[in-house]
């Protein structure tokens, strides 16, 4: 029996001999190697978390004392040891384990994260409720130094450091946030030890302790080991906490120890724990950024799974900026700590003093976003759907309001599989329709999305080009990028018994569904809106002069998006709507594949919804 399968419970640590803790750790480590190689994940992060989870479990009371992990993908090891190592072969498989802390799945799981930067907040908010509730438990953050770039951190650094609760916040400081460090803070990090930001400080010192024949030496050997000890922790000390650190976070007995220690401390705590992205799997150590986030891998070689030959919507954008770029060099890119993940390494390597990778900071990206375009450039701000929605504000306040012709390109719109929940880019339809002076897009094909990108770019108004994770079809990388009309559709089949409307990457499906539909007797009109804002009204006024029965489908929630708009539209008129969509509910985590046929979004669903509004059950037969 391995020492693993004996951990039901983090209190089923402290029943095993303290010399086994390696042993446990390196069972660990190969258990997530093995699964996420066949499920993918978050891998190199969490294999640098093993022993800091290890240490805080072992000195913790959980679940009555609480961890926030911040961001959630440092939580793997967390999980197997909290009753789920069994269950850990089917991680973020449909009806399996999440891939971030998940109350519903577990009461270990204090707080759902899977964005950065909520930890210290969250955790600040779980103590206070312990002190009005007369009760002493404690509350750890764990933080990842990529989640220092984010407003919204320090933020809760500042409160925590005023209110002066007892709180604890783990800095796990890898020295490499999602990408590469970005940001003054991260510079400051990695000077901790060398300090190169006092060196010019403790070079005139030097000279002059050098001068002082008799105890200069000496007292200059006192100063460098006095810089070291006292000023890392000098940023944390002003907000108010109490610092401790840097501690080497894989000496899982030197962890217990400091944290057995710091247990005993009032007030806010800082610990900063240095790690090491990958730990204990020489691929994910040698390349961090690729096993940040895989699909699959061969263990032996660290090789990802193979592709096949088609293009991904990503790749497609990518190449056409690129393209478009080398003609204008107005154009300028943005992205939030995610290049690899957006595709924006090639622009980067092309047009280095044109990229600008502001770190885990949306807000800030497009605000600073508009402040390019208003000097004259021509801004693509690239995020994740998932992670544009905490910029809302920004995007009305700073760009719509002005009517700044800022791009987004929004990666991972729709459903984007296996990170579940907290990544489904399903509301950006929602929150960005409702915003006066945008334009809002999403192509059919990659072919289309070279067309849409250059439309965005030299429109004189904010654009949101909206793209899908995954691949794409019928790629044609040598075509030359033609503007589109805003708000044109495109007429793709006509027929009179109903209509299609569809938007992004549901046109083909739909187009496809048609095309069967005739077995059954069903004539149908398939529309490319291209345009989610505006609408082409045009177009949709000529379809209902010959069908009264409109189907709407997208890939995004029902509520407040493409088919609410074309049912506003046409709220005064004597036409049935019927929308296929996503419900209004979150959206488990699963293939893409399994949750398109869930929710009605593949080319059988929309089968079954068109015969159903049409009145038709059995194919014609001739």
């Amino acid at each position: 029996m391995s020492i693993l399968e004996k951990i039901e419970r983090p209190s089923d640590l402290k029943m095993i001999k303290k010399e086994l803790l390696p042993e446990l750790i390196k069972e660990i480590r190969d258990l997530m190697i093995r699964t996420t190689s066949k499920t993918g994940g978050h891998l190199a992060s969490s294999l640098g978390a093993v022993e800091l989870t290890i240490a805080l479990h072992y000195v913790l009371n959980c679940p009555v004392d609480k961890i926030v992990w911040d961001v959630g993908h440092q939580s793997y090891t967390h999980k197997i040891i909290t009753g789920r190592g069994g269950k850990f072969e089917s991680l973020r498989q449909k009806n399996g384990i999440s891939g971030f802390p998940r109350p519903e799945e577990s009461s270990y799981d204090a707080f759902v994260s899977g964005h950065s930067s909520t930890a210290i907040s969250a955790a600040l908010g779980y103590a206070c409720a312990r002190d009005l509730s007369g009760k002493d438990n404690k509350v750890v953050a764990v933080v990842g130094d990529g989640s220092m770039t984010g407003g919204l951190a320090y933020e809760g650094l500042n409160n925590a450091g005023h209110m002066a609760r007892d709180l604890i916040v783990i800095l796990n400081d890898n020295e490499m946030f999602i990408s590469h460090k970005i940001g003054a803070f991260s510079s400051m990090l990695a000077k901790l030890m060398t300090l190169g930001v006092v060196k010019r400080l403790e070079t005139r010192i030097a000279k002059f302790l050098k001068r002082l024949t008799i105890v200069g030496t000496g007292l200059l050997r006192t100063a460098r080991r006095l810089k070291v000890l006292l000023f890392p922790g000098m940023f944390f000390e002003e907000l108010g906490f109490s610092y401790v650190g840097p501690v080497d976070g894989h000496d899982v007995f030197g962890l217990i120890d400091v944290l057995n220690n710091v247990n005993q401390l009032k007030g806010p705590v800082l610990v900063h724990v240095i790690t090491k992205k990958g730990k204990g799997y020489e691929p994910a150590e040698r390349n961090p950024i690729m096993f940040h986030g895989i699909n699959g891998f061969n263990i032996l070689t660290g090789e990802p799974e193979e592709k096949s030959g088609a293009p991904s919507f990503t790749e497609v954008f990518s190449k056409s900026l690129v393209k478009l770029a080398g003609d204008d060099e107005k154009i300028v890119v943005i992205t939030a700590a995610m290049p690899q993940g957006t595709g924006l390494e090639n622009f980067n390597a092309e047009f280095p003093k044109r990229f600008f990778d502001v770190g885990i900071a949306e807000q800030h990206a497009v605000t600073f976003a508009a402040g390019l375009a208003k000097g004259g450039y021509r801004p693509v701000c690239a995020i994740y759907s998932t992670f544009l929605q905490r910029a809302v504000d920004q995007i009305i306040h700073d760009v719509c309001l002005q009517k700044v012709p800022v791009v987004f390109a929004i990666d991972r719109a729709g459903i984007v599989g296996e990170d579940g929940p907290t990544h489904h880019g399903a509301f950006d339809i929602v929150f960005l329709r409702m915003i006066p002076n945008i334009v809002i897009m999403a192509p059919k094909d990659e072919n289309e999305l070279q067309d849409m990108l250059m439309t965005a770019i030299y429109a004189d108004c904010p654009c949101a080009l909206r793209y899908p994770r995954g691949e794409a079809v019928g790629a044609k990388m040598d075509k030359n990028p033609k503007k589109i009309s805003i708000g044109k559709a495109e007429l793709l089949a006509d027929g009179k018994d109903v209509a299609i409307f569809a938007v992004g990457n549901m046109v083909h499906p739909s187009l496809l569904a048609a095309r069967k539909l005739e077995a059954f007797g069903i004539k149908s009109t398939v529309v490319n809106a291209r345009f989610i804002k505006p609408l082409d009204e045009e177009m949709i006024r000529k379809v209902i002069g010959y069908t009264k029965k409109i189907v709407t489908v997208e890939e995004g929630v029902l509520k407040g998006g493409f088919g609410s708009g074309i049912s506003e539209l046409l709220s005064s008129e004597k036409v049935s709507v019927k929308s296929i969509g996503l419900p209004d509910v979150f959206i488990e985590h699963g293939s893409c594949s399994e949750l398109r046929e869930k929710y009605g979004l593949s080319v059988e669903g929309i089968m079954e919804v068109v015969k159903e509004f049409a009145g038709v059950s059995n194919p014609v037969v001739s």
